[in-house]
């Protein structure tokens, strides 16, 4: 099998969407250079992926195992699924897979402290004082969320008006961070920092892993604002796209995270 890392690499597991995306239009895609896809069993009981009968590997040399079945049947048909090319834009499962264990797993902490960061600044502590729509949007979509977060995580989160920061306590942090416990292995913390970026909250993604929410339902209460502007004021064909492409991003997330259980 060639060595999928000369061709791959850049484009697979690049963190940075608009620099990936580049490195995709300036390199031409490998084409499809294997017949069968099959899954194996790894050395640690995990599941690989074999193509022809050959592991992958990740850009970094590194296994491409997961520990569940259903989570290696979703890598398997993505790389099944190219036909006579390699697209790494149509391999979102892969992606996540890739920095999960060439990134994260190197540094678990500064991921865990990064989604410290963002439920610090959470998006459902930040309420319009105006107009009143907006307001009872907000309250009926984001409070059941914090209700959530304090009676299951002992989490209560303080609500500021506009955008003016609102520092959270000591406490509040620390009931969030052994929530996030429960998903602090390199996929999970890959998939949970994921979806956090991708709703500005921490929160969402949470109560989304701990299934207090579906993906459908994280992602309505991440676009409270923007649904409404656009219901007011319309939007654009540029800025659906945009939309779009994030939502294949989080549905790649909350699938993995989905077959991790």
């Amino acid at each position: 099998m060639p060595d999928i890392r000369d061709e791959l690499s850049g484009a697979l597991s690049h963190e940075d969407p608009v620099r990936r995306a580049q490195i995709q239009m300036l390199k031409p895609l490998p084409k499809r250079f294997y017949k069968d896809v099959s899954i194996g069993t790894s050395e640690d009981g995990g599941h690989s992926v074999l193509l022809d009968g050959r592991p992958v590997r990740t850009p970094a040399k590194n296994l491409l195992a997961v520990p569940t079945l259903k989570l290696a049947e979703m890598l398997a048909a993505e790389w099944d699924a190219q036909v006579e090319v390699i697209d790494p834009a149509k391999m979102p499962v892969t992606r996540i897979a890739n920095t999960a264990l060439d990134g994260v797993a190197k540094d678990q902490r500064s991921v865990f402290e990064d989604i410290l960061r963002f439920a610090g600044t959470d998006l459902l502590c930040y309420r319009a004082s105006s107009p009143e729509g907006l307001v009872g949007r907000q309250n009926a979509v984001w409070n059941p969320v914090l209700e959530w977060a304090a009676q299951s995580l002992g989490a209560r989160f303080i609500l500021a008006e506009g955008v003016i920061h609102q520092e959270q306590t000591g406490e509040a942090i620390t009931a969030y961070a052994e929530g996030l416990r429960a998903f602090a292995t390199p996929l999970g913390l890959t998939c949970v920092h994921t979806i956090t970026t991708l709703t500005g909250s921490a929160l969402l993604a949470v109560a989304f892993a701990s299934g207090r929410l579906t993906a459908e339902q994280a992602w309505i209460a991440a676009h409270v604002d923007e649904d409404w502007q656009i219901e007011h004021w319309g939007t654009d064909e540029e800025a659906f796209k945009r939309r779009e492409g994030r939502w294949q991003e989080m549905q790649a997330a909350t699938a993995v995270l989905d077959a991790l259980r």
